[in-house]
């Protein structure tokens, strides 16, 4: 007697998201897939159609990128299961990605070893991160230069010359303003204090100085040569833009995915990291955005939006099931990559937002 199993057990099985599993059944490709009320249920013995989006974008995968630096809320964590919810839009071809909020770049990174879009846009409003991307893209010589000096220099010392190094570096660091001379020496010095600061978190004052202290680190890679090189050549067919995420809507269109990973609306009120520049991120700022989100979604374009869920704490609050209505709203499992107190780690349900 044939056997079946529901949408849930089958995106289990095949490691994709249930959404995924619907839309499949949807577009009658599970053979003997079934609706029995309002839910699918599929042949126990079906097989994972094949994703014609991975036949027509992924390329043979030469080298695999990482992250340059780390970022709080970085996606590294959570690559597997975001690229579940990457839309296929059956023959729809999509060329373009866009993310606005690029901060680390997990994801963009994953797309450029897998993924052969035909043009690429990212951006943010933190202007040292933006630069460090552009000389990554456009000094890799001078950069590996610098660093390579700096890990030479810094490792071998002692904890009191590793303290006198890195605070005269983050003072440089402050001090000096980005234009086309300094542009090296900026990036080269963000490096290394993402490298050697505590726990990578990059961290501004209300006078927009970088205030962390240095970390506790035995052998810190201050200078990735392999990597670096690599997303340097991974950078140039990518438009590095440093402002607000609006500026994408003159990139975005039909053809376009974008992914949004703003600063998280914090679940508690000792749980916000949002101060990556002098200016925060909060509700008013989150509305903005969704009205931004319902503009490109009018383009056509396929969105999946990151964001904290609130009902971890208080599961009477709506805020996003509010906001995002007409969306679909999953949640997924993620561990607190950074937080002051390391017994408050764990695990916690994060949004993925998708139109």
């Amino acid at each position: 007697m044939l056997s079946y199993m529901s949408a849930k057990e089958a995106a289990e099985k095949w490691n994709i998201s249930q959404r995924r599993v619907a839309i499949l059944c949807t577009e009658e490709r599970i053979k003997g897939a079934v609706m029995i009320g309002n839910m699918w249920i599929i042949p126990s013995t079906a097989e994972k159609p094949i994703d014609k989006r991975t036949i027509r974008y992924e390329k043979q995968k030469v080298v695999e990128l990482k992250p340059f630096v780390k970022w709080v809320g970085g996606k590294g964590q959570l690559i597997e299961q975001l690229e579940k919810f990457i839309p296929e839009d059956g023959e729809k071809v999509l060329t373009k990605y866009a993310e606005p909020f690029v901060g680390g770049g997990a994801l963009l990174f994953n797309i450029l070893s897998k993924y052969n879009f035909e043009s690429l846009y990212i951006s943010d409003i933190n202007e040292e991160l933006i630069n460090a991307y552009n000389v990554v893209k456009n000094n890799i010589d001078e950069l590996v230069n610098k660093l390579t000096e700096m890990q030479l220099t810094f490792v071998p010392m002692d904890e009191n010359g590793r303290k006198y190094y890195y605070y005269t570096a983050r003072d440089r660091f402050n001090s000096l303003q980005i234009t086309e001379e300094t542009a090296v020496e900026k990036a080269s010095l963000f490096i290394f204090l993402n490298k050697t600061c505590f726990n990578g978190l990059y961290r501004v004052n209300k006078k927009g100085q970088f205030n962390v202290p240095m970390g506790a680190y035995k052998n810190p890679t201050i200078c990735d040569e392999n990597n670096l090189r690599n997303v340097s050549g991974a950078l140039q067919n990518v438009t590095i833009v440093c402002g607000d995420y609006t500026l994408s809507k003159d990139f975005i269109d039909k053809e376009t995915f974008v992914y949004l990973d703003p600063p998280y609306r914090p679940i508690s009120e000792t749980a916000g990291f949002t101060a990556y520049n002098a200016d925060c991120f909060d509700d008013n700022e989150q509305i903005r955005l969704a009205r931004f989100i319902d503009e490109i979604n009018l383009s056509g374009a396929k969105i999946m939006l990151s964001n904290s869920d609130p009902q971890n704490v208080n599961p009477e609050d709506t805020f996003f099931e509010e906001l995002y209505k007409s969306y679909t709203i999953n949640k997924v499992e993620a561990t607190r990559a950074i937080n002051s107190k390391g017994d408050s780690r764990g695990k916690i349900k994060e949004l993925l937002i998708c139109n």
